[in-house]
């Protein structure tokens, strides 16, 4: 699949090599409130449910298995709402990569648990304190865009 053109946030890649990482993210809200995951380690980050896709998995199997193991909760995808990319290291996977981030508007089902992936705390925010609060600045332009709050987007070209 080719990526030229996609809309990138952060900063440009350095001269290293990167390993593709396609993952599926959610904006899961109920009513005014939206459900992030705290991820607590070397560096606290305050995030969208969801992760990379497993092997011959696809978006919406990982994004349920995810929002699952990072929130103990069920969703319900509404409708995709967009895709960017942006270049991080993954100190848990030690490698450079290209998260090539497919983000979905859901509803929160029943919680049938705790959050099962270590150093994951799920937590109720409203919309307006989640845009302040989430670490990846184009997961709160998301948020801001579904609940039509202001946002400085950090999108670039390429």
């Amino acid at each position: 699949m080719r990526w030229g053109g996609m809309r990138r946030v952060g900063l440009p890649p350095r001269p290293v090599p990167y390993r593709r990482r396609p993952g599926a993210y959610a904006v899961i809200r109920r009513g005014r409130r939206v459900l992030v995951t705290e991820q607590t380690g070397e560096v606290v980050e305050v995030q969208l449910p969801g992760g990379g896709l497993d092997p011959g998995e696809g978006p919406l199997a990982a994004l349920h298995r995810e929002a699952l193991e990072e929130t103990g909760t069920r969703i319900r995808i509404v409708r995709r709402l967009g895709v960017y990319r942006r270049f991080a290291w993954m100190p848990e996977y030690a490698i450079y990569a290209e998260k090539i981030c497919h983000i979905y508007l859901a509803e929160a089902g029943l919680r049938v648990g705790a959050p099962i992936e270590a150093d994951h705390r799920a937590l109720w925010l409203d919309a307006a304190r989640a845009v302040d609060t989430l670490t990846v600045p184009a997961d709160a332009a998301f948020v801001a865009r579904v609940f039509g709050l202001p946002h400085k987007t950090a999108f670039q070209e390429r």
